[in-house]
């Protein structure tokens, strides 16, 4: 039996175009029909470590961090808004939107990959944020993504004050630092090769075209 391609998508859950790139991805493996020869895996990367509890205004914080002025934000948003849309996925941006701290979500995440489900709560996590107006550094909306990917939301949550969980975390996100991924998402081939950026659905299936071929 061949070895599955093992794929690796280093992603942050309130990043936009990681959510494009991973439905353009799973666009191109559905095209191909290869759903049973890849494995995906989730890999944390916190776009904002140092956001503290309460979060920051999305406008106020895309500023700061990018210079970028209100209405390149807005025309920037609405651009996303429309590839949503041609991928099935809402974005639903509001002038009280909240940039928040991740670092909860990526140790949940860990832990519903040992039960097969952290595509499915990424997923949640991510549509949560996008499309709900949910906080996702909060207890009951990260309990309730638990529930509706069933998995066991007090195991769950009791990671969150693991030592040990959040230490994997740092390591995890360490890792991925040192080889060299600055911007997310970036999804790597067998640990061998990588593409950056929401790349477009025919990009996709032409490198896992190539990789499952060799």
């Amino acid at each position: 039996m061949k070895k599955k391609l093992k794929i690796d998508i280093v992603s942050d859950v309130v990043c936009p175009w990681c959510t494009i790139g991973y439905k353009r991805l799973a666009r191109a493996i559905t095209e191909l029909g290869v759903e049973d020869q890849v494995e995906i895996e989730w890999q944390p990367f916190e776009l904002n470590p140092n956001m503290p509890a309460e979060g920051q205004n999305v406008t106020e914080h895309i500023t700061e961090k990018y210079g970028s002025t209100i209405d390149q934000q807005k025309e920037s948003q609405q651009h996303m808004t429309q590839i949503g849309e041609e991928l099935g996925f809402t974005f639903d941006y509001f002038d009280e939107m909240k940039m928040v701290n991740t670092f909860d979500a990526h140790i949940l995440l860990d832990y519903a990959k040992e039960f097969g489900k952290q595509t499915e709560l990424k997923m949640h996590l991510t549509k949560a944020f996008f499309s709900e107006r949910k906080n996702v550094s909060d207890k009951d909306v990260l309990r309730q993504a638990l529930l509706d990917v069933g998995l066991d939301a007090e195991e769950g949550l009791a990671r969150l004050e693991s030592e040990e969980a959040r230490y994997e975390v740092r390591s995890q996100q360490a890792y991925w630092k040192n080889l060299g991924v600055s911007s997310v998402p970036t999804v790597v081939f067998n640990r061998k090769s990588a593409v950056t950026g929401a790349q477009p659905v025919d990009t996709f299936k032409q490198v896992l075209s190539e990789l499952i071929a060799e």
